[in-house]
């Protein structure tokens, strides 16, 4: 932080006749202190900008002053965007898995066959990212990466970090709306003017006009900027005649709530509010491309979610259901979505239980061999929740199981040790693979993303529907559907989050510990030239459901617990499309 400026460095570099002028002293200070300046490096920089515009130096006005902040901002967007651009694309999806490590994106290859998997950090060793075919039938290899633990910080960041991961996120989304809109300057909805702005800033609740839990509603919108675009104030919003531009055709309004981004043209004039004439939709991810070798590729998946047993007793009898059903289908792959071992559960919480956490786990466990032994080509993803006791990472986001957990040489039960099919499978068997939460995959060049927290229903109980006449429509190359549930969904493909809710709600934050400081981590998309994924498998308690929402099938499979799981194929008769045209999701009850 630049130490303060006073009346007397501005009057020796900037001249008497605007140290003698009140607005432009405040204004020199403003900017010295907004992008951390020296008035002598602010000299430099009004030098120069005034130069390059028609090779002249030009008085330096409250207009001048405007002229300056505006060039300063498009200065730091472009360096924020080029830093971006410099990160490896941890979003590779030519017939990978790319979920996270340790918070840290990692690969997978297709898994119609054996699997290969790795970590992806900024250096990759070639091996780990060659994709094999689909029909691959060598004997699987795990090649493996040192990882170092992500700091413990979680309530102990500072708050200057977490702030920092805030503003950045705005200030990536002021690029990507400057771009799309091809917008030469964004305003700050603090300042007053009578001309109409573009600006881009995150919803805040206004704790001092709503009750405590209550939900968002427009007397309570505050509308927050990043310190680079407006100092960081937050400023009430008001709808005046509102629009919403370029969203999709036939929705008519847009989803609000606090912790979304979002880009408005309008004006303050001065009458402290920002009146919203317009909402702009924020830019659409691309679609996802052809699934590689698109005639010839498969999928056949099975997806479920935890709670695997019932409040009622702790016998699991969904999933033993669940493992006879896999038995019989054969399933490529097997993903299961966490609580494993529920802490919420009545017999848990209470202490009513005669094992350990680890030994019901390592009973799943044994179910599992038992089904890959008899399917000798399938592979087992699992996906942590939150709540899973037997996690040491109760924070979101999460990384994945402990690798000992598939540790069964010690098991109590000996006989059961039967079902491996070599001593060397006790320890940690090759197809049963631990991944973060969230995390993100490809299966056959189809793009998955998955998460365990159930944000759907935390967006549906503090979402805001602002109605509002369409302006240029945009419509999907698909039919995508545009009721409720599938505006949920929208929102986590717009804002590129699996959680974009901030701050977590009152009545909700033990559903989620929100680790800011590793906001990276849910990210829904990565790299310079992002794209939707094919799939995104979100589970909740309101009603299951698939739906397309703009180019990406969208799933929530409830949970096993209620007796209801999905299943994930493609249509042989289709030999070309997009995944979305030969997608077969059906929703299915245990028998």
């Amino acid at each position: 932080m630049s130490k303060p400026v006073s009346r007397e460095e501005i009057g020796e570099r900037f001249g008497q006749a605007v140290a003698s002028d009140e607005a432009l002293v405040s204004e020199c200070m403003k900017l010295c202190q907004m992008f951390n300046l020296s008035v002598e490096d602010l000299l430099f920089k009004w030098e120069a900008f005034s130069y390059t515009s028609d090779n002249t130096i030009k008085i330096f006005t409250l207009k001048s002053a405007v002229d300056l902040k505006a060039q300063l901002q498009r200065e730091l967007i472009a360096r924020s965007t080029q830093n971006q651009q410099t990160r490896p694309n941890a979003n590779s999806l030519a017939g990978h898995f790319s979920g996270s490590s340790k918070f840290a994106p990692g690969k997978l290859n297709n898994l119609d066959g054996p699997l290969k998997l790795g970590a992806l950090r900024p250096k990759v060793h070639k091996e780990h990212t060659a994709a094999g075919p689909s029909n691959m039938t060598t004997t699987p290899q795990i090649p493996h990466e040192q990882h170092s633990a992500p700091p413990d910080k979680y309530m102990y960041e500072k708050i200057l970090e977490r702030s920092e991961v805030l503003d950045d996120r705005i200030d990536e989304f002021a690029g990507l709306v400057q771009k799309y809109y091809n917008i030469e300057d964004l305003g700050d909805p603090g300042s007053a003017s009578e001309e109409v702005i573009t600006v881009v800033g995150r919803i805040v609740l206004d704790a001092e006009t709503s009750s405590s839990g209550a939900k968002l509603n427009e007397a309570s919108l505050l509308l927050e900027s990043s310190r680079m675009m407006g100092s960081g104030t937050r400023i009430p919003i008001r709808f005046q005649g509102t629009k919403i531009r370029g969203g999709p055709k036939g929705v008519g309004g847009m989803g609000l709530f606090p912790g979304a981004i979002i880009a408005a043209r309008g004006k303050n004039g001065g009458g402290g509010c920002f009146v919203v004439e317009e909402l702009l939709t924020l830019p659409r991810l691309k679609p996802p491309p052809l699934p590689l070798g698109n005639a010839d590729s498969s999928l056949s998946m099975c997806i479920a979610c935890g709670p695997f047993t019932p409040d009622t007793d702790l016998e699991y009898q969904p999933f033993h259901q669940l493992i006879h059903t896999l038995k019989s289908t054969k399933p490529a792959i097997v993903l299961l979505i966490g609580p494993f071992i529920d802490s919420a559960h009545p017999y848990i919480r209470d202490g009513e239980v005669d094992r350990t956490p680890k030994e019901m786990f390592q009973t799943l466990i044994l179910n599992l061999h038992d089904f890959l032994k008899i399917s000798g080509t399938s592979n087992v993803l699992m996906v942590p929740s939150i709540r899973d006791i037997i996690s040491d990472h109760n924070v979101f986001p999460q990384s994945e199981l402990d690798e000992k957990l598939k540790n069964l040489e010690n098991i109590d039960n000996p006989e059961k040790l039967e079902i491996f099919e070599n001593p060397g499978n006790r320890k940690n068997h090759p197809r049963i693979h631990f991944l973060s939460n969230p995390c993100r995959f490809s299966l056959n060049g189809i793009s998955f993303a998955v998460s365990s927290v159930d944000v759907l229903f935390h967006l549906r109980k503090n979402e805001l529907f602002k109605r509002g006449a369409e302006v240029d429509p945009q419509s999907s190359s698909v039919l995508s559907a545009n009721d409720p549930m599938s505006n949920l969904c929208r929102h986590i493909l717009q804002q590129r989050s699996f959680y974009p809710i901030f701050p977590v709600p009152l009545d909700l934050t033990d559903e989620v510990n929100l680790d800011v400081s590793h906001s990276e981590g849910l990210k829904l998309v990565d790299g310079p030239d992002p794209v939707a994924p094919d799939v995104l498998i979100v589970p909740s308690r309101l009603k299951h459901f698939s739906k397309v929402v703009d180019d990406t099938v969208s799933i929530n499979p409830s949970f096993l617990s209620k007796g209801t799981y999905a299943t994930v194929s493609l249509d042989d008769s289709k030999t070309s499309g997009s995944f979305v045209e030969r997608a077969i999701v059906d929703l299915n009850r245990l028998s």
